[in-house]
């Protein structure tokens, strides 16, 4: 599955990111995603929930499904 998410900031922190597009349906979920290594961005594993998404990034978080969020 692919999806696109527009910011309406500069930037956004990548647990907020897997929030928004539906990925994590709160924090504590968002946390043991990136926790757990399964969380990629720009094709590098990141192991900070905190980390700063901005346009252009590609966040893909794997599991039963691989999920690939576009930002914009």
């Amino acid at each position: 599955m692919e999806t696109t998410v527009r910011l309406t900031t500069e930037s956004i922190p990548l647990a907020g990111l897997l929030k928004l597009a539906g990925v994590a349906d709160s924090g504590g979920r968002a946390k043991h995603l990136v926790q757990e290594g399964r969380v990629r961005v720009n094709g590098r594993e990141e192991t900070r929930r905190g980390s700063k998404i901005r346009p252009g990034d590609v966040v893909e978080v794997t599991g039963g499904e691989t999920v690939r969020i576009r930002v914009a």
